[in-house]
């Protein structure tokens, strides 16, 4: 196994500068789709644990105050931000309108309903967009790595052949060390791209299935406020 490995090494050390260059390239991607991946999993695992935490809190309060001050602790999830946003929007419009207007009918309130709904949206979208954020690289990673290893491997194949023309012999020996070097390159291709490509799977996933649940909690929200506030001030 050692000298399987300082095999593998020797060939690196002694490959050429381009496929020098490839490796360490095809290297840096595979430490920052790493990197992206442990953080996103951590991320992700937070707001997984404050989501859960925070519609515990939801369901059981029906005061809107209340759940505003037990989410206070929790200001970088996703779900809160959409709430605290719904919240913002019900601060600003609905209370003033309903005190300022005692004669409005319904309709005048569910005009205000959807302007809740629609900042809710907009603050969907800025959460979604902030969970997907670096997954692009992942993408790239994962499709771009086997073709850069491609390229050194074309390169190391080309780089034996002609070393075959000028030294004019073409056997095995002279050509096997060549390719193996440049098959390298498609292996640390791969190895780079498999793991990107299943994370980029993963947590795209993860985002849309966020994104569901804050859909799902606009829609739970504003029937709180409709079931609390609109039958109020319609009677």
């Amino acid at each position: 196994m050692a000298t399987g490995h300082a095999s593998v090494i020797d060939m690196v050390v002694n490959s050429g500068q381009v496929a020098k260059f490839v490796l360490a390239l095809l290297f840096l991607f595979s430490v920052l789709a790493w990197g992206i991946m442990i953080a996103k999993m951590l991320t992700y695992r937070t707001v997984r644990n404050d989501s859960n935490r925070f519609m515990n809190i939801f369901m059981k309060n029906k005061s809107l105050d209340e759940i505003l001050q037990a989410s206070k602790g929790m200001r970088d999830c996703p779900v809160v931000r959409v709430f605290l946003a719904g919240y913002a929007e019900f601060e600003s419009e609905f209370r003033v309108a309903s005190a300022g207007e005692a004669t409005a009918d319904s309709r005048f309130f569910l005009e205000k309903i959807d302007g809740i709904a629609r900042a809710m949206e907009r603050a969907t979208a800025q959460e979604i967009t902030r969970l997907e954020r670096f997954l692009f690289f992942l993408a790239t990673a994962g499709s771009t790595s086997p073709f850069i290893g491609l390229f050194g491997t074309v390169w190391g194949i080309m780089e034996s052949f002609r070393a075959v023309g000028v030294s004019g012999a073409a056997n095995i020996a002279i050509v096997a060390p060549g390719i193996a070097e440049a098959l390298i390159a498609t292996a640390a291709g791969l190895i780079t791209a498999i793991p990107a490509v299943i994370g980029y799977n993963y947590f795209s996933h993860r985002a849309k299935v966020y994104a569901t649940e804050m859909d799902n909690f606009t829609l739970d929200f504003l029937s709180l406020i409709e079931k609390n506030f609109v039958k109020r001030a319609s009677n």
